[in-house]
């Protein structure tokens, strides 16, 4: 994450215009003074006038939150506690209850809790609505306010009211504050399938996914029938640790890239040659919780037709942040960029869409639950070359093959259907590949 020092920022009162000044620049110049005369009018008259007294450093806040919070969702201001909050999340260490959340319509909403939290272990889902933390209402919070109450000491509770859609009554839970020491790549093996985990982008990811590919090897005695990389409920972190991890799997190729607002700023990101599964079958696994650096990786490895993309529609993330350092302990992180694809496509409100949609057959919620992606965000960025309203909606045609209901899926012993799913569609193809072979031999 690049951090740079910005220079000093002064309020003119009076204008005056080079004699070389264009008439153009000159109005657009005489405009903005004229709005910022309006702003330290506001300013004077609230620092003099306002029933109680209040100081300049709230007033001036107040008016940067203001400026940003009209852009987009992602655009802020941090205060010391804000930007350290950042730093320990993306370090992969913090105390807390382990829920990737937005705000939407003045409470907070949940995007994905991460495996293994206090909070996924408590049974909050994507989808839900956080109403009230500590009996205090969150209408009326910023969302860097609501996500201060939720972190704190590990060890201490903090009672959350969740309203869940298709429930009738709000649920109330009391979650014990432990240190979110994220672990975010975890490997297994199921039917000589390797499965890889990533709940998070921090560092050091890419290093992560090689050592559990190396592992599974090494379990196996050699390569698996193919790999399942898991990217549900992963909302994102480090485009260089997004990167790295597409960089495993292709040989070479571009990766990503970022355009920013002129025409030629544009920054393209590349694989290195080198694939490490050797052109094993890979299927990644993705849902309405994976954003942002999810969303690089599955668009990566879809465009270069070395995976195929299973699960169901990405939230649709496609913007850049930059974090820039105001002071010693403050910063301003802002929408810089958007992110494309290799073959051009801006993800950005319309999401990575699965190759095979797949829903979530052993989830007893999930047709009641609400999806909320970028798009719904207010004031959300819209990809440069459009999306129309038929892409963000689901399709609510029925697909006979996913007829069963949750009770079904559990009697069968099914604890994760789409993952279930997967390494059946790994075994299926492992045994065509494994008869194409013999038939080869034989011929």
């Amino acid at each position: 994450m690049a951090l740079s020092a910005l220079p000093a920022l002064a309020i003119v009162g009076a204008v005056s215009l080079a004699p070389g000044m264009s008439a153009s620049a000159g109005a657009q110049d005489a405009k903005t003074y004229e709005e910022l005369e309006k702003f330290m009018a506001v300013f004077q008259r609230v620092r003099e006038n306002y029933v109680e007294e209040v100081d300049d450093e709230t007033l001036i806040r107040g008016a940067i939150d203001g400026m940003l919070s009209s852009l987009d969702p992602h655009s802020a201001y941090l205060t010391a506690t804000d930007f350290q909050n950042m730093r320990q999340t993306t370090d992969g260490n913090y105390g807390g209850l382990g829920i990737s959340v937005n705000m939407q319509q003045g409470v907070v909403y949940v995007v994905s809790p991460t495996e293994g939290t206090p909070a996924d272990a408590a049974g909050v889902k994507a989808g839900d609505f956080i109403t009230q933390i500590n009996d205090e209402l969150v209408f009326g919070m910023t969302l860097d306010e609501a996500i201060s109450m939720m972190r704190g000491r590990p060890g201490t509770d903090v009672d959350i009211t969740i309203i869940r859609p298709g429930r009738q009554e709000p649920i109330e839970l009391t979650i014990t504050r432990a240190i979110i020491d994220l672990k975010p790549v975890q490997w297994s093996v199921e039917d000589n399938v390797g499965i890889i985990n990533i709940n998070q982008f921090s560092s050091p990811v890419g290093e992560g996914v090689a050592d559990a590919i190396r592992s599974i090897k090494a379990e196996l005695g050699g390569h698996p029938a193919g790999y399942i990389l898991d990217l549900r409920r992963n909302p994102g972190g480090l485009l260089d640790q997004a990167v790295e991890v597409s960089d495993v799997f292709l040989e070479r190729g571009e990766v990503v890239s970022e355009r920013g607002r002129d025409k030629g700023d544009i920054q393209r990101f590349y694989a290195t040659d080198g694939d490490l599964t050797e052109g094993r079958p890979v299927i990644v696994l993705i849902d309405a919780g994976s954003a942002s650096a999810s969303e690089i990786v599955a668009g990566a490895l879809q465009d270069h037709r070395r995976a195929v993309v299973m699960g169901e529609t990405s939230f649709g993330k496609g913007s850049v942040q930059t974090v820039v350092q105001t002071g010693e302990m403050t910063a301003l992180r802002l929408t810089t960029a958007r992110y494309y694809t290799p073959s051009g496509k801006s993800v950005q409100a319309g999401g990575i869409e699965p190759d095979i949609i797949v829903p979530q057959l052993s989830d007893p919620d999930r047709l009641n639950r609400v999806r909320l992606r970028e798009a719904d965000l207010r004031r959300h960025l819209v990809a440069q070359a459009g999306v129309e309203d038929e892409v963000l909606e689901e399709d609510k045609t029925p697909d006979p093959r996913f007829s069963q209901t949750a009770e079904e899926i559990a009697e069968a012993g099914i604890e994760d259907f789409q993952l279930h799913y997967a390494v059946e569609t790994l075994g299926r193809l492992s045994q065509t590949r494994a008869g194409n072979r013999i038939a080869a031999t034989l011929d």
